[in-house]
């Protein structure tokens, strides 16, 4: 649910006010190992835990491995940390192929089970990107999910203009919450992304996290959240993007930077 000051309460945890959330992405094969990497999260590391479907094996093929897992890591979590699924696309750095027919097939499935009231995801992330994503995002929070609309670039990072485009296109769409990952090549693009997030972020009326991925982007990764990002991500074991650093690092960074504020 997302107040009228643009923040989102999502079980535990809120977006959009404070130091930036923690969220950390469970990079596994198989249904026992998630649900195993989700029991062995040391309490407090994660304030949102990401699943990524796209690891899982079959699950392009087949959306039941998908929702089976969702259940299984969501009664894996504690009951105040949100759960979010994530079924990233080979174009924009996912796991294995998927079709957009496939793709669409994954996210539908979850959203059925939010719908028919099973044990599921709290949020689910959909691609900018996809081929109906107004639809997708429509049905998926008429279920009670919270949506996160995503465009990766693992390429390049474009202007300014372009991403502040992007996150604003998400929010057309629907987003509940609004992301950008970008991959920079100096610098510049760092400092790109970092005005891009402000400038959105000034007057946003919901959440937005970006990320400059790589060696370079660790910066946005720490800092992000002085220019309006509200989230970001940490790895517990497999990372799940290039440059994402140990959450325990991670949380003793952020409690520098603000504590310091």
């Amino acid at each position: 649910m997302t107040t009228s000051d643009g923040v989102l309460r999502l079980r535990g945890t809120t977006l959009g006010a404070g130091t930036p959330r923690v969220c950390v992405p469970i990079v596994a094969a198989t249904l026992q190992a998630a649900a195993a990497a989700a029991e062995a999260l040391p309490d407090g590391a994660a304030d949102v835990v990401e699943l990524r479907l796209d690891h899982l094996t079959g699950s392009a093929l087949d959306p039941a491995v998908a929702r089976a897992a969702v259940a299984a890591v969501r009664a894996a979590l504690p009951a105040t940390v949100p759960l979010l699924a994530t079924f990233r696309s080979a174009r924009e750095g996912g796991a294995q192929a998927a079709d957009d027919a496939a793709y669409t097939a994954v996210v539908e499935a979850v959203t059925a089970d939010a719908r028919d009231g099973a044990v599921t995801a709290d949020a689910i992330d959909v691609e900018l990107a996809t081929p109906g994503v107004a639809g997708l995002v429509s049905r998926a929070r008429a279920a009670g999910l919270v949506v996160v609309v995503s465009h990766h670039d693992f390429a390049a990072t474009p202007p300014v203009d372009e991403i502040v485009g992007l996150l604003r296109r998400q929010r057309d769409v629907g987003a509940d919450v609004c992301k950008v990952a970008v991959m920079p090549h100096d610098p510049d693009d760092v400092l790109a992304l970092l005005t891009a997030t402000r400038a959105f972020a000034r007057d946003a009326d919901r959440p937005v996290v970006t990320v400059a991925m790589g060696a370079l982007g660790v910066v946005s990764r720490l800092a992000g959240g002085v220019f309006g990002s509200a989230m970001t991500f940490a790895s517990a074991g497999s990372a799940s993007a290039p440059g994402q650093v140990d959450v325990a690092r991670l949380r003793a960074a952020l409690a520098l930077l603000h504590d310091a504020r």
